[in-house]
C-alpha cells in the first residue's frame, strides 16, 4: 500500500496534516457518464473483495517497497545500515525471484469459496517491479534477468486477471503512481531523501514529461492487454498537482483508460476530487457512515506483504469487521500476501474458507444491501434488502456462543401478520411488538442448532420504521 505495514493510516494524515492532497469534492457527485454511473452501482453491490501485495519483496518476508525509501519511518526500517548497500541487494531480487507453485487458479478458486466478488492485485507497487509484461522497462517479472521469465505464467497480472475473470469475480488493476526504480522519478543525479520525485519539476520539466510518458504508457498497456478491467486503483497519493507539482496528468490517463475500458472506475486514492470515484480508508472502518462511495482496505494480519511470522484476525473477527462496514454502506476489501513460491499462506486460506461459510448463510443481509438508518442498534447491524425487507445482524460479544433468549430490536417491527426469521433456519421465530420495539423469543432448539458462527441474521420482512 501507499503507507506501509503496521501503521498505514498514519502516513496518510501525515500527507493530509501537511497539506498536500485536494480539496475534499466526491467524484460520485458529478459523474455524469451512465457507464461509470452503472459500474459504481455494481460496485456498491459486492460488498467484498482481495487485495494482493505481491512482488520480489516476498522472498525476504519484508514490507512492501517501503524498505529502499529513505524516510525515518518504522516500516521503512532495513536490516543493515548500509542504505546503498542495502538497495543494491534488494534490486538483485528480480535475479532470484522464482514463484514456481504460482497458481492463479487457486487464488480465485480461495476467493470465490470465501464469497468475495472482486480482486485487486498489485501491478507494480512503489519500487516499480512490474508484475505484467510492459514494454517500459526491464525491471519486470518478464525479463530474462527474472528467473521466472521462462514460465507461461510468466505475466503474472495477466495470469490473475484470467483466472478471477473464469471464476465470476470482478477485475482491479492496482498501479503505483511514484515509481522508485525510474530514472524519472527517482533520478540517480541525486539523492532521495522521502517518497517524493527527488529533483525539482521547474528545473527539469524534461524529466518530468518522461515521468508523464512514462505512466500513461504503463497504464495503456493494462488497460489494452488484460481483458475488461472493472477498477484502476492508482496508490501514491501524495503523486498529485498540489505537492511539489507532481501532475501526471490525470484527465488525459482518464479520457485514454476509459477509451479502451468504458464505464471503468478510477480510484485516485487519498487526491480527493475528480478522479477519486470511490474513497479508501485504510486500516480503518469509519465510526458513522460516509456520504460518499467508499471501502475500507485492511490486512487480514499485520502486513500488506508476505510475512512469515504474521498473526491473522480471527474469523469471528473478520466477519463482524464485515458486517460494520457494509451496515455503514461500505465495501471491505481484504488483504493477503502471497509467499515468494507463489502459495496464499495456509492459515489466511483456513480463515476465508470460514468467512465463506458464514456468508453461504447470510450472504442476502450483505450482498446488493444499502445501509438504513439508524445503522447500529446495541448488538444488532441492519442492512436493507432491494426487496425492501430489514435484516438485523446479531454480532455477539466476547465468549457469547449463541444469541439470548429474548431480544429487542428498538429500531423496527414487524407490519401486522409479516414474518420474522432466523435466516438458515426452517420456519419463523416468535416476535411481538412494543412500545420499546420488536421483543424476539428464540426457544432453546433454535439457540442449539443455530446455522452458523459468529454472527446470526434476524430477517424482518415486511419492516415497519419505529418513530
Amino acid at each position: 500500500m501507499a503507507t506501509g505495514r503496521h501503521r498505514a493510516a498514519l502516513a496518510i494524515g501525515l500527507i493530509v496534516a501537511c497539506g498536500r492532497l485536494q480539496a475534499q469534492a466526491p467524484r460520485e457527485e458529478r459523474e455524469t457518464d451512465p457507464l461509470v454511473l452503472k459500474k459504481l452501482e455494481w460496485f456498491r453491490d459486492q460488498k467484498f473483495g482481495l487485495i494482493l501485495h505481491w512482488g520480489t519483496y516476498a522472498q525476504w518476508g519484508i514490507v512492501e517497497s517501503w524498505s529502499i525509501c529513505s524516510e525515518d519511518e518504522p516500516w521503512c526500517t532495513r536490516p543493515i545500515d548500509d542504505y546503498c548497500e542495502y538497495c543494491r541487494r534488494y534490486e538483485a531480487l528480480q535475479k532470484t525471484f522464482n514463484p514456481v507453485r504460482f497458481d492463479p487458479d487457486a487464488w480465485a478458486a480461495a476467493a470465490r469459496e470465501a464469497g468475495m466478488r472482486y480482486v485487486v492485485f498489485t501491478t507494480k507497487h512503489h519500487d516499480g517491479f512490474c508484475m505484467f509484461d510492459t514494454k517500459e522497462t526491464p525491471y519486470r517479472i518478464t525479463d530474462t534477468a527474472c528467473p521466472f521469465h521462462t514460465s507461461p505464467r510468466a505475466n503474472v497480472a495477466l495470469e490473475v486477471f484470467n483466472a478471477f475473470r473464469r471464476n465470476n469475480l470482478g477485475i482491479g488493476a492496482y498501479f503505483s503512481k511514484p515509481d522508485w526504480h525510474s530514472p524519472y522519478y527517482w533520478n540517480p543525479r541525486w539523492a532521495h531523501a522521502d517518497r517524493n520525485v527527488n529533483y525539482s519539476i521547474a528545473k527539469h520539466p524534461d524529466l518530468w514529461r518522461s515521468f508523464q510518458s512514462y505512466t500513461f504508457n504503463q497504464i495503456r498497456e493494462l488497460m489494452t492487454g488484460y481483458g475488461s478491467i472493472d477498477i484502476l486503483w492508482l496508490d501514491g497519493g501524495w503523486v498529485n498537482p498540489g505537492n511539489l507539482s507532481q501532475d501526471i496528468r490525470m484527465d488525459t490517463i482518464a479520457t485514454m483508460a476509459r477509451s479502451h475500458q468504458p464505464g471503468l472506475i478510477i480510484v485516485d486514492r487519498a487526491v480527493h476530487g475528480r478522479y477519486e470515484d470511490y474513497r479508501t480508508p485504510e486500516q480503518e472502518v469509519p465510526d458513522t457512515p460516509p456520504d460518499y462511495t467508499w471501502e475500507t482496505c485492511m490486512t487480514m494480519g499485520h502486513s500488506w506483504s508476505y510475512d512469515p511470522h504474521d498473526t491473522y484476525k480471527s474469523a469471528r473477527t473478520l466477519v463482524h469487521t464485515l458486517v460494520n462496514i457494509v451496515a455503514k454502506g461500505g465495501n471491505l476489501l481484504l488483504g493477503i500476501g502471497p509467499d515468494a513460491s507463489g502459495e496464499l499462506p495456509a492459515e489466511s486460506v483456513k480463515r476465508l474458507k470460514d468467512i465463506g461459510a458464514w456468508l453461504s448463510v447470510n450472504g442476502k443481509a450483505i450482498y446488493a444491501t444499502r445501509a438504513i438508518p439508524p445503522y447500529v442498534d446495541g448488538n444488532f447491524r441492519f442492512t436493507r434488502e432491494a426487496g425492501g425487507a430489514i435484516d438485523a445482524i446479531y454480532l455477539p460479544a466476547e465468549g457469547e456462543e449463541a444469541p439470548p433468549a429474548r431480544m429487542t430490536i428498538h429500531a423496527f417491527s414487524p407490519a401486522a401478520g409479516s414474518a420474522v426469521t432466523l435466516v438458515g433456519t426452517p420456519g419463523n421465530v416468535a416476535w411481538q411488538a412494543g412500545p420499546a420495539g420488536v421483543m424476539i423469543d428464540l426457544t432453546e432448539a433454535q439457540r442449539g442448532h443455530l446455522p452458523c458462527a459468529y454472527a446470526w441474521t434476524f430477517r424482518i420482512e415486511r419492516p415497519e420504521k419505529k418513530r
